[in-house]
């Protein structure tokens, strides 16, 4: 009999008991995995592509390490202190405003715009530590709380598409589908999908895995058939070369931006990315623990304090790493609808993590269309949770509505719930309904205020 541990709320979803097995918990930790695994290569690249003012590049291998550790140790810390299978990475998105904004407009040095992350990290770490984050996710009503699930459900699909090849920017419009799908990256991804759907339809406990691997076996196959021609990326081509690590930006941070910087500018910097991962992390565990199930009595994610300790701790490793901010991220729902509820799923992905320090390009030879028919799957599994939200109430559908379409348009998590949080105050407010709204949603929503007139990360 599979040695079984007890989970409340939802079941997973390959199962009819209210348990997750260790060996549904390893499958969901790779699942995970193999989705984010692009981030080590992502994330290197885009570090590595800007020179700061000194005419300092950081270099591929180096930032690449300092991702792999950064995923790893925070995974271990995920699974072991808040027993979440929340998996952590360097943010997308914060990886380019550190590269492009701080780094490439501001003039920060790389030293100092890491900086910049070690200490939003630390301000973000000092008000998880009290009861004010808690607090203010707490006071999401729950309407809301399962409107951000479907907004993270759409933006996990829209990437999915976008790494696929299927949405690609319109010719006068502001998306478009591709224009030809004869070619190999979209076969490849539309047989990806069929397969996994049917497998996944079928109830198949690895259809998950079995989808990601199956894929990229096809998709090596036909690479290696068109003499590497089709994946130019490096992916979907076995490797022949060990990496070696470089930790040599561990610890590469400097606070002379305070210096370098009027202080409205520095201060200014500091919130906006401050509130990226603030609300960031808070949208993706309240909508992915709302449609698995894994809330209390409240409709409260179960251990968030934990939880939001540990990414709060990631988004200072990141910057104490010379990196950037380390947060939750959202491909930790397939691990979870693989049927992941324990934190053996993180630690599965943190040692995953920390062995790709030497093995790397293992990891490199999963394509993005390999990974894009499960965020399609995945998106559909957490649009299941429209039906939870009350739409004939106009007080909640509108700003539900806001938080959930806005999401994948503006790609950005932070932004739904901006505007959800803004938007059922402020309608609150006008129809003097103000009973509905708990204290902590008025300073959340005027800090979002600020935050989209002074531009939003």
């Amino acid at each position: 009999m599979a040695t079984s541990v007890a989970t409340a709320g939802a079941m997973p979803a390959d199962t009819t008991e209210e348990v997750t097995s260790i060996g549904t918990e390893i499958r969901a930790g790779f699942t995970t995995y193999l989705t984010m695994c692009y981030i080590l290569f992502v994330n290197a690249g885009i570090m590595s592509s800007v020179a700061d003012h000194n005419g300092l590049k950081l270099g591929f291998i180096q930032v690449m390490t300092v991702t792999a550790l950064g995923a790893g140790v925070l995974c271990l810390l995920m699974g072991f202190y808040a027993n979440a299978p929340f998996a952590l990475a360097t943010g997308l998105g914060l990886n380019a405003f550190v590269a492009f904004t701080l780094v490439g407009s501001v003039g920060l040095t790389w030293p100092e715009a890491s900086g910049v992350i070690v200490m939003e990290g630390l301000v973000v770490f000092a008000a998880t530590a009290t009861p004010l984050r808690q607090a203010v996710i707490t006071a999401i009503p729950e309407d809301l709380k399962s409107a951000i699930g479907i907004g993270i459900g759409l933006f996990i699909a829209l990437i999915g598409l976008v790494n696929a090849g299927v949405v690609v920017k319109g010719n006068g419009t502001l998306v478009g589908m591709a224009q030809q799908y004869n070619t190999w990256p979209l076969v490849i991804f539309a047989v990806g999908l069929l397969g996994t759907a049917a497998l996944v339809a079928a109830k198949k406990k690895w259809a998950l895995i079995a989808g990601i691997v199956g894929t990229t076996i096809i998709a090596t196959v036909v690479n290696k058939a068109n003499d590497y021609s089709v994946f130019k990326d490096g992916s979907a081509k076995i490797p022949h070369k060990w990496i070696s690590p470089d930790f040599s930006l561990v610890g590469n941070f400097s606070f002379s931006f305070w210096s370098t910087l009027p202080i409205a500018t520095a201060v200014a910097i500091v919130l906006s990315v401050l509130l990226s991962d603030f609300y960031d992390t808070a949208g993706t565990v309240t909508g992915i623990s709302k449609e698995a199930g894994m809330t209390d009595a409240d409709g409260n994610p179960r251990n968030m304090r934990r939880i939001l300790l540990v990414d709060s701790f990631g988004a200072f490793f990141g910057g104490f790493t010379g990196n950037s901010s380390n947060t939750t991220f959202i491909e930790s729902q397939t691990g979870v609808t693989a049927g992941g509820r324990r934190g053996l799923t993180s630690v599965v992905v943190g040692v995953l993590f920390l062995a790709s320090l030497g093995l790397a390009p293992i990891a490199g030879m999963v394509p993005a269309v390999a990974t894009a028919p499960v965020l399609v799957i995945v998106g559909v599994m957490m649009f299941r949770l429209v039906k939870t939200i009350d739409w004939d109430d106009l007080l909640v559908a509108i700003p539900a509505f806001l938080t959930l379409i806005l999401m994948p348009l503006t790609y950005s998590i932070t932004n739904g719930v901006g505007a959800g949080f803004v938007s059922y105050t402020a309608l609150c407010l006008a129809t003097g309904n103000l009973s509905r709204v708990k204290p902590w949603m008025y300073p959340a929503s005027a800090i979002f205020v600020w935050y989209f007139i002074h531009g939003v990360v």
